[in-house]
């Protein structure tokens, strides 16, 4: 494959897929896509990379017990390996668990069918934290039966969805699996525990996890919540800010420092989607809008992972109203934010990147790593570039 096609590679359109960032790469998986009306599952046999520096995609085949295709699947990366949790299918919510090894560059899908102690109820839109060698799951919207339900302020009965004794609805409830010794395990919470709710988002700054927003029953919120990931302590976070973000859900959360988390895009209470940025001080408790060139692009079920630095990226999701029934909006751009300043060092990669034409009998005075990096940079801003002049003619 030549170079041109190699940068022509990109990764389809999607909602509701899986993205987690590991040494300079982003994997995405899964989602789907609307076609004629329908909604349609990307295959679970393919995984995308995405290289931070270079702005490249590559496609790689899966093999093993793959999960079957889906979307809004709960997913992390742990020690080199991407799990994903729960999701919703052609034949409805799930509660399996699965992981593969994102550096064999082999992508061997296992089920993770083994483990001791109670498994999480079937449910998806759902999100966790990642602390202590542990995968913490939190919420989601599901189903159970009624004899699941064991306590109505961690489970709310979506009053239109039941079908005899089973029961669909939204949760508040804390699980724990750990990989090593593949338990799992549901700790008792104390403290003022957030209401049960779906498609929010979560994001871990020490020991400390993060919730924000989500749908509640009839309403989006834009409340934050933490719970101390030792003591199990949860806690209402009161912000002390003049202007906040409006009520969302699909939306995300990342961490770019380490007392900011960075909050985009979602749908708001009025099924409008956003395209607003926020920056939340956990320190002073102070929200904090920004201003970016992304202002005119709104995502909503988009995945964002931490890059270099602070950076964010963000890829896939959708322009408009998933709840619409003529939904065609769904994209495949990345969107970066630089939510710090850069480091010097990449200030001067991205002005070599930028002038190559320039500079480049001077690249081989490099040492070979920095060279290395130089390159990626050059073919990140010729892949921009060349996206620029597409788009201008289009």
């Amino acid at each position: 494959m030549s170079r041109s096609q190699i940068a022509e590679a990109v990764a389809g359109e999607r909602s509701g897929h899986t993205a987690v960032a590991d040494a300079g790469y982003v994997y995405v998986w899964g989602g789907y896509v609307s076609i004629a009306e329908h909604g349609v599952f990307y295959p679970s046999d393919e995984i995308w990379l995405y290289d931070v520096d270079s702005g490249i995609w590559q496609a790689h085949p899966m093999e093993g017990d793959a999960p079957p295709p889906m979307s809004g699947t709960c997913g992390c990366s742990l020690n080199g390996e991407m799990y994903i949790f729960g999701g919703y299918n052609d034949n409805g919510y799930t509660n399996q668990l699965y992981c593969v090894n994102l550096r064999s560059e082999e992508y061997t899908w296992k089920k993770v069918s083994y483990a001791e102690g109670c498994q999480p109820t079937p449910r998806d839109k759902n999100s966790c934290w990642v602390y202590n060698d542990r995968i913490i799951y939190f919420g989601g919207y599901g189903c159970k039966r009624f004899s699941e339900i064991s306590d109505s302020t961690s489970f709310t009965v979506d009053e239109v969805s039941w079908v005899g004794e089973i029961f669909w609805g939204w949760n508040n409830e804390v699980h724990v699996f750990d990989p090593q010794k593949l338990t799992w395990s549901e700790p008792s919470t104390r403290g003022v525990v957030p209401a049960p709710r779906a498609a929010h988002a979560c994001a871990t700054l020490h020991n400390k996890g993060y919730v924000c927003g989500g749908r509640v029953v009839n309403t989006r919120t834009s409340d934050i919540h933490c719970l101390d990931l030792d003591t199990w302590t949860w806690s209402e976070i009161i912000h002390t800010s003049a202007q906040v973000p409006a009520g969302r859900s699909w939306h995300t959360l990342t961490p770019v420092a380490d007392s900011v988390l960075f909050l985009f895009g979602g749908l708001s209470a009025n099924c409008e989607p956003l395209s607003d940025s926020w920056t939340f001080n956990t320190h002073s408790r102070e929200w904090r809008e920004m201003k970016h060139l992304q202002k005119n692009t709104p995502r909503l079920w988009h995945t964002a992972c931490q890059g270099k630095g602070s950076e964010v990226i963000v890829f896939g999701g959708s322009q408009d109203d998933l709840l619409s029934v003529d939904t065609q909006g769904h994209c495949n751009d990345i969107l970066v934010f630089q939510t710090q300043p850069c480091s010097l060092v990449r200030l001067c990669e991205d002005c070599i990147g930028k002038n190559s034409r320039v500079l480049n009998e001077q690249l081989s005075w490099l040492p070979l790593k920095l060279r290395q990096a130089i390159q990626k940079r050059i073919l990140f801003f010729e892949i921009a570039e060349k996206s620029t002049r597409k788009d201008n003619s289009a």
